[in-house]
Order: C-alpha cells, then structure tokens, then sequence
C-alpha cells in the first residue's frame, strides 16, 4: 500500500526538460545539489517517464548530506560544466537521499555490490527506464586513478553501449535483477504458521562467536574501519543481566566484558566529542583514534539508550557505571541542543525542541572550501595559545594531540584513549569550557534538518529511558514533546475504522513523500511503549498499538513479511518484481527485527498470542545468523534473549502515592531483558487504562488500599508486591 503522498511529490508533478528540479525538495541533500548545472529530477515516475520519452538511460546518484566524499565528487564532477553537458545531453539525472529512501538506496546498493564488489557512497548507478540497474560503482574521480576510471570514462562507455550494444545492457539489467529477486528473503519469513521455540543454546553460542571477532585490546570487533555496533552490544547487555542455566555464567560475564571494553574505548576516545558529547559516524583506525566526522541522530539515539542501559546493569569496574552515566547525559544534552527543531524546522522552542534533525555534517566549509572535520581539530600549538604554557601541553599529551597531525597535517581530533584520573581529570575540568567556547567560534558543519519518522522513535525511546534511570525528568519531557511531533506531523489516522499511516519524513513542520518503511513502524512503536512505561500516558499506548496494527496491515501479506509495501515500481522492477525483507542490521536494527521486538513487547502488554506467534516467526531467521553472523544479527538476538527471559511484565497498580513511584523507578532501573511496564492511572483497576492496556486488566490497589506491582509472565502473575525491597526481592527471583 503506498504512503498518503506518492514519492515524486504527486502524479501531476512536472519538471522544466532543461532545468535542475531540486530546488524545492525537503532533502537538505537535495538542496545542496540544486545549484549543480546537472539537470538533476528527484526520483519518482515523473523522471523515468523522461527517460523512456528520450530514450535515454538513468543516471542514479545516491548519497546523503553528512557524507564526505559525495561533496568531493559534487565539487569535481557535478560542478564541472563539461560533465553536467555530457551528462544532460545523454542522461537522465536523478539525485537521491539514502535517508529520505532507504528502500530505493537498499535495491541499487546489491546491484552496486554484485556488479563493482564494492559499495559506498556517493554511489552511481545506470539504469534503464523502467528501473532496472546495468551498470554500477561509487566514487568516480575527475581523472583516472589506478584501478578506477575516471568519471567521464564512464559515461562516456556507457553511453556507447546503450548506442551500440543495447541488446547487451538490457540482458545483463535482466540477469542481474533475477540476480537480486533471487537473494530477497521475502519469503524465507513464513508468518502463517505456529512459531518454533527459540532455541536456548543460540545466545550462548552467538556470545562465544562475538568474542572470537572482539578486538580485546581497543575495544569493537572487526579490523578499521570500526563502527559503533550498538546492537549487539545490546545483546550482551541483556545476555549479562540474565546469567541462567542456559546461558552459564561464563558467557553472562564474557557479554558483560565485551560490552564493557567496546562502551569504555568508544567514550574514551576521538569518536566521542570530548567537548560537547555525541558520537561520529565510524572510525577509520582501530583504536578510535579518526572519527568520520559526520554525527548521526539514529547513531547516537542508539548509543544513548546502550549507555543507559549499561548503567541499569550496574557497569565494570573497567567501566564504571558512573561513568557511563556522564557519557550518556553528555550525549542527551548534545542531541537536543545540536539536533533540536523547533515546529517549522528551526532551532528549538524555550520548551525545549519538538523534533530531531538527521545529522551533522562531516565537512566544515572554510572559505569555501570543504574540509573534513575542521571544526574538531587540535593543534598542540592552538592548545598552548588558548590554555597557557603548563595547561597547553599537559592537555595536548592528554589528548594526544602532537605535532604530526592525524587527520591533516598538523590537525588532530581530542583523543584520550584512556580514563583520565587525578589531576589529569582536574585538568581536562578547567580546559574543556574554554575549547569548546573556542570551537565554537569556528566555521560549524552544517545540518540536516530533515526529520526521519524511525530515527525520532529511537530516540524518544532513548530519552525517555535515560530520564528515568539518569534521575533526569527534563529528558523524558523531551521524548514527550518529540513523540507528540510525530503524532501531529508524522502519523496520518485511519478513516472509517481504517488503519493509520505514517509518513517517513518531514520537512519544516510539513510530512511529505513516502509512507513509512518497516523500520520507521518498528522504530517509533518502541519508542512510544519505552515512553508509556515511563510516563505511565496511555495516549502513547494507544498510538503505539495503532502503529503495530498498521504495520500488519501494511508490511504483513500472503504470509510473509517485506520491508516495504510497493512505494515505487522502479524499485519493484530492479529487485526482479519479488518483495524484499533484509534481516541483517546495518547502522539501525532491521526493520524484521525491530518489528519482532516490538511485537514481543507489544504482546506481553496486550496478551495477543497472534501478535506473539508473528515475533516468534520472524526469530526463525535467527538460528543460520546466531553462530555464523552475528554481527549483523544483534537486534534479533537481543529480542531472542527478552523472549526467553519472558519478558517479564510488570502491573503498577493503586494510588498515585510516593510508595507507587518509588517501586516504578524501581522497575525502570531493573536490567530484566525487555520487561515491560504497565502503569495505572489513580489506581482505578476499571478505568479507561485498564481498557487501554490488557496487562493492567483486574489489577488495582492492594487490601489496605495502597499501591502494588504485579509481576507476570504470559499474562500469569505472581503475588503482589507492595514495597520496593519485596519488588526488588521478586525482579531477582524471575530472572533467575
């Protein structure tokens, strides 16, 4: 089913032949390519239309505005009046945002991969006109270079081939899309039958699998580069708090080393602001030390409920909870002052912002030039002027900032790569107000003001949590304001009884485009329930029951599960006309199991055995990824190991007395694997609540008429609790 507003815009959107159309997109992307003299058009029928009526190819460039090396190739090549006449004489030029569509950079992305064996971005790809891709790399320089052509080489092959050899292109277009129908696993998730029990013995295995790729020295797992993996580190922060039987407690302890050493490298070090907080895209070395400098709101939304999440556990004393806890309300605070958009898309209201912007830019433009990561660079001269000769040198070997620049040639980023203790602590105190009043007089990378459906629901999830267990009310205020952003803006109710739909992006207060994509569904319906077990507000309840309801609607059909519900027939058409659904986890947890999270949580409020059948269902991916991937398997373990934990739910039921707080922060700080939360509004066990959310059905105040908190499994409860030490008493006898 297509979302409220066709991609390109609408079936009468039309462009000038001879004009660059993307001047008015909601992509800051987009914009940042309208003043290309490359006839640019947005993708959407209107373009392909184009194609076909010239008989012409596509020209498909991929990319998104925090992206280094799509401005290198913007200024090289889609400046450069030359290319753009090649390409406007012999191409169909069409710009897309990964961001704004992640299905379409998803399609062309695995022809990329099976045509170059690379992929990145900016990424280039040749279509025909119905679609289909023939032809594919990334980055193209102005001028050849050992082992890749230049730019004009391309274009110039290609064109002779569609002049000359066109019946070759068309079949190779058709071989390569049975090629990538034939990798889809549309079908692999049967959701028609009984689910099978997950089995135990995966978690433990996939622990011992992740510690065979753990870098044990810097922290991450894999060689450079090295990007956050949030996921899994979620995974074994669940697998840590649950140090059953079936995991044994070699593994609960290995999950919390691992974890553990990855949480204290990546905030000890150059990827993590130590100035003003927030985390860069990846690492290009091993040790942290070079962040891409790009700073992403669905990286860092991630980041902050898995710092979060490993205080509640309790921390190392490698990584101490305190610690952590610092690194996270860092981080909070840098998501809200940074990326914080007030209704109509500029900075926050006094309030506090309404909604989140996507990114930070990697490239700071300094006298017009772009320069990768300008704004964060040190030199140990800077230091000396702007700290003092004792100061200076102390936080430049500190910081290990020295006269051989890491990033350029003498400009390094503020890597400590250890805690800083003592009088080195003292130290960083007086310096860090006055460099980063210094930074910030620099140039300052730009942003993205484009707001993502998912990316805001990962992280109302992750303020309102972090609110909760950092002792920060302000915070879960914040998730508030964003989730009634993406209620107002974003979600679009059902008529006549009809499901709801929600719209991936929006733009200065307006949604526009296409509806949302699994993940977007996935990702806000989490972070409503996270909100409706803080708040205790069954308006996020309702909405979030709304959105898995049209969820299934929407992505569920003939039995199985797809990503997307046919927002484009050009993407139809080069994935071979098959559905797709991806299971693996890249920068965000798939859309599958994301879904199947949300479904486990969803269920064990409501009681739906369908809704519970459906995760169990998609888990079935989960035995060939446990062992063998499961790198990119993170969020499906970590829904594996809250569905073997129960999870376990909790009924705060009674008055709204201090007692009641008390055991309801208790259960926000319980590190139980995916346990959910179900407050009582008054303690009326018959009111509207209790009709919202099933959980709290026949629950209500104790004999004495005071609060209490049921603790239940399937629905089944245990007796009451009425104090915090019996709560606590009863947490700890589940989860054993």
């Amino acid at each position: 089913m297509p979302g409220p507003e066709p991609a390109d815009g609408g079936p009468s959107r039309t462009f000038p032949e001879a004009a660059n159309a993307l001047g008015g997109e909601p992509s800051a992307y987009l914009r940042q390519h309208a003043g290309n003299p490359v006839h640019w058009r947005p993708f959407g029928d209107e373009a392909f239309a184009f194609a076909a009526a010239r008989d012409v190819p596509v020209f498909l460039s991929i990319g998104y505005a925090a992206c280094h090396w799509c401005h290198v190739m913007a200024h090289e090549s889609f400046e450069d009046p030359a290319t753009a006449e090649f390409l406007n004489a012999n191409f169909v030029a069409i710009k897309v945002d990964r961001e704004e569509r992640p299905d379409v950079d998803a399609v062309y992305m695995a022809a990329t991969q099976a045509i170059s064996g690379e992929g990145g971005w900016p990424m280039s790809v040749f279509l025909l006109p119905d679609g289909r891709a023939f032809h594919a790399g990334t980055y193209y320089p102005p001028r050849p270079m050992p082992g890749r052509p230049s730019f004009g080489q391309v274009l110039e092959a290609v064109r002779e081939a569609w002049r000359e050899r066109r019946g070759a292109v068309e079949a190779n277009a058709a071989t390569l899309a049975r090629g990538i129908a034939g990798s889809q696993l549309g079908s692999a998730v049967r959701l028609d039958g009984p689910p099978g029990p997950v089995d135990a013995a995966l978690l433990p295995e996939a622990v011992r699998a992740l510690a065979r790729s753990e870098d044990p020295e810097d922290g991450g797992f894999g060689a450079a580069p090295k990007f956050p993996p949030s996921a899994v580190l979620e995974f074994l922060i669940r697998h840590a708090a649950v140090p059953s039987a079936a995991a044994g407690p070699d593994t609960a302890a290995a999950a919390r080393d691992m974890a553990g050493r990855t949480l204290a490298a990546m905030s000890r070090s150059a990827l993590f602001d130590q100035l003003d907080g927030g985390f860069a895209r990846y690492s290009v070395t091993r040790d942290w030390s070079v962040p891409h400098f790009e700073k992403m709101l669905y990286d860092n939304a991630q980041l902050l409920r898995v710092y979060v999440h490993w205080v509640r556990l309790g921390g190392t004393a490698h990584f101490p909870a305190a610690e952590a806890a610092e690194v996270a309300s860092r981080t909070a605070d840098w998501i809200l002052s940074s990326l914080g958009l007030g209704a109509a898309g500029g900075a926050g209201p006094e309030g506090g912002p309404e909604a989140l912007a996507s990114s930070l830019d990697a490239d700071t433009v300094v006298e017009g030039v772009h320069s990768e990561g300008a704004s964060y660079l040190w030199t140990a001269a800077e230091l000396a002027g702007l700290l003092g000769p004792a100061d200076g040198p102390a936080v430049a070997e500190l910081m290990n900032v020295h006269a051989r620049g890491t990033v350029s040639a003498d400009g390094s980023p503020l890597h400590p790569g250890r805690a800083a203790g003592g009088g080195e602590a003292a130290l960083w105190q007086r310096a860090r107000p006055l460099l980063l009043a210094a930074r910030n007089r620099r140039p300052q990378p730009a942003r993205d003001d484009k707001v993502v459906a998912g990316w805001n629901g990962l992280a109302v999830a992750a303020l309102a949590e972090a609110g909760a267990v950092l002792g920060r009310p302000e915070l879960a205020g914040a998730a508030e304001r964003i989730a009634a952003y993406l209620a107002r803006v974003h979600w679009k109710a059902g008529s006549g009884g009809g499901p709801g739909t929600l719209v991936r992006v929006s733009h200065a207060g307006a949604a526009r485009g296409i509806g949302g994509l699994l993940e977007d569904y996935a990702f806000c319906a989490e972070g409503l329930l996270a909100l409706y077990a803080v708040s205790g507000r069954t308006r996020w309840y309702r909405l979030a029951d709304a959105m898995v309801q049209a969820a299934c609607t929407r992505f569920v059909a003939d039995g199985a599960l797809t990503d997307t519900a046919g927002e484009s027939e050009q993407v139809f058409n080069a994935q071979g006309r098959r559905a797709a659904l991806d299971p693996f986890d890249g920068a965000t947890p798939s859309g599958a199991a994301a879904f199947a999270g949300v479904l486990l949580s969803y269920s064990a409020l409501s009681g739906s055995s369908q809704h519970r059948a459906l995760a169990g269902n998609i888990l079935s991916l989960l035995p060939p990824l446990a062992t063998r991937a499961p790198r990119v398997a993170g969020w499906l373990l970590a829904t594996a190991q809250a569905g073997l934990a129960g999870p376990v739910e909790a009924a705060v039921a009674g008055p709204d007395t201090p007692e009641r707080a008390a055991m309801h922060r208790e259960l926000l700080r319980s590190p139980s694997p995916g346990l959910v939360i179900a407050v009582q509004d008054g303690g009326d066990a018959g009111g509207e609540d209790a009709a919202a959310v099933p959980l709290l059905h026949g629950r209500g105040a104790g004999p004495d008429g005071g609060p209490q908190v049921f603790l239940c499994r399937g629905m089944v409860c245990d007796r009451p609790a009425g104090s915090v030490e019996g709560l606590r008493e009863r947490l700890a006898a589940m989860s054993r």
